[in-house]
């Protein structure tokens, strides 16, 4: 099974991307993961990447759809993969799809976890994290037992900057942004399938494992 992995900030989409390899023993290959090997292996594409990353600056996607190539045609992908942070733009999904018949293969899920934007920015403002020994805290799903006090040390609790409700709310805002026509272009193939992420981590995949279910059967 052929899968791209998509979802907003928050959405659990690591959470479910772990169960989903874990019971289909299908390669998790996200783009970071993805260019660390490749600059590991000193790979042509993976010494260009590393000179972009080194000045700060973005990898062209001609590099990027480069090492996508390189690793999709790895042994372990020849049952299938589960791509995470790729693709981002409608240019290069339209590579992956291009990659995809020259190996012969081709998509068959993009799965989109939907969260709803008010839960999201719930989820990712509530983290708090100990100033003493970096202990983390969510006051909603992993509260600590005194307010603002680590449970481990004792020490105080604060909210990273970039968790505060003004920063959360923009970074969901250009996510969404870049992803809709992604959700736009892959709807009109066909390919999408929105699953309800706003459920119970369990149910969230096991309505997941239902649509894999379908694939692993053919």
């Amino acid at each position: 099974m052929n899968l791209v992995l998509m979802g907003l900030p928050g959405a659990g989409k690591g959470t479910q991307a772990e169960k989903i390899i874990e019971k289909y023993s299908i390669p998790h290959i996200s783009t970071g993961d993805m260019f660390r090997a490749a600059i590991k292996e000193e790979t042509e594409l993976g010494l260009k990447a590393k000179s972009y990353m080194d000045k700060g600056e973005l990898v062209p996607d001609e590099v990027t759809i480069g090492i996508v190539r390189e690793r999709l045609s790895k042994d372990d992908c020849k049952k299938g993969f589960l791509l995470d942070g790729f693709p981002r733009t409608i240019a290069q999904a339209e590579a992956l799809e291009d990659i995809l018949s020259s190996l012969d293969k081709h998509l068959d899920y993009v799965i989109n976890i939907e969260v709803d934007k008010s839960i999201l920015t719930a989820r990712l403002t509530g983290r708090r994290i100990c100033q003493s020994c970096g202990a983390t805290y969510h006051l909603e799903f992993n509260p600590p037992k005194v307010e603002g006090v680590c449970d481990r040390c004792g020490g105080p609790l604060y909210q990273r900057a970039d968790d505060n409700e003004a920063t959360v709310q923009n970074r969901l805002d250009v996510n969404i942004k870049q992803t809709q026509p992604l959700l736009d272009y892959y709807g009109k193939k066909g390919y999408l399938r929105n699953v309800n992420g706003q459920q119970d981590i369990e149910k969230v995949f096991s309505d997941i494992d239902q649509l894999l279910g379908q694939l692993a059967d053919r």
